[in-house]
């Protein structure tokens, strides 16, 4: 019966049906979890915390509750609890298991996201080790390279590798064209990240790589109309501001007597 209103996105009916089984109950442990992601799901953070808390208490050598808190705690960015949690749900892995890849992955992510890379790519090194093929990790790990600007022939690769697996899937393809601008072939990378945004056309990041695409090749207006839609798209505030400074920018050059040149406008995207 829980399932049932989960599915259907009725988190409170859900919790309702769950609430008279016991802790004695066999499957009380699972049921706890289920409740917590339901707690969640209502937006009610802390007891959905306080919850797992006393389920990792109760079940001290399950590292479940551990990466449902981590989880719960990178989705409201707060990331050094994320940490804290994953770390405990680490400290409980037995042995370097291949099934162990998403904690690590997970784990890395909050690190990269509180801007601790070398811990982040750390914990992404080691889900790669342990899931060498992992097409989330290899994009994750590639594109993080390629944004700072280190290791794009090896980052290339990964993201090629990753590609391979998971043809369709928009993130993967705006990566590659992400690196394609990185080295230089923007020309080249602009189809690959129009087909990025026709696949994933909702998501502000691949539609503002397509504006810094469209804005080094000369295509001034239809990056200006990217930019603005990306804005449109709930940006993350870091990535808003480089957005309106774009904008800025570019309506201060359009209004310029005269073509800008391919030069100026492959200096001012990323």
């Amino acid at each position: 019966m829980a399932d049932i209103h989960d599915v259907a996105h009725q988190p409170q009916a859900a919790l309702d049906a769950l609430a008279p089984i016991p802790d004695s109950d066999p499957l009380s442990g699972i049921v706890r979890l289920h409740r917590a992601q339901l707690q969640q799901r209502l937006d009610h953070t802390d007891q959905a915390i306080d919850a797992l808390s006393a389920l990792a208490r109760d079940y001290p050598k399950n590292p479940l509750p551990d990466v449902q808190m981590g989880d719960i705690l990178r989705g409201k960015k707060r990331f050094q609890a994320a940490i804290a949690a994953y770390d405990g749900a680490v400290a409980k892995l037995k042995g370097p298991r291949r099934s162990g890849w998403p904690l690590f992955y997970s784990r890395g992510i909050a690190h990269e996201q509180a801007h601790e890379w070398p811990e982040a790519e750390a914990d992404l090194q080691r889900a790669l080790a342990l899931a060498p093929d992992q097409p989330y990790v290899l994009n994750y790990l590639g594109y993080t390279w390629a944004d700072q600007g280190i290791r794009l022939p090896e980052a290339r690769r990964m993201i090629e590798r990753a590609l391979e697996q998971t043809p369709n899937d928009g993130a993967i393809v705006d990566s590659l064209g992400w690196i394609m601008i990185r080295q230089g072939q923007t020309a080249e990378a602009v189809p690959m990240l129009e087909r990025a945004v026709g696949l994933q056309s909702e998501d502000a990041t691949i539609n503002q790589h397509l504006g810094d695409a469209y804005w080094a090749v000369g295509r001034r207006l239809e990056a200006v109309f990217q930019w603005r839609r990306a804005l449109t798209l709930n940006p993350e505030p870091e990535d808003q501001a480089a957005l309106e400074k774009k904008l800025r920018d570019a309506d201060s050059q359009l209004a310029q007597p005269g073509p800008v040149s391919t030069t100026a406008a492959a200096q001012h995207a990323p």
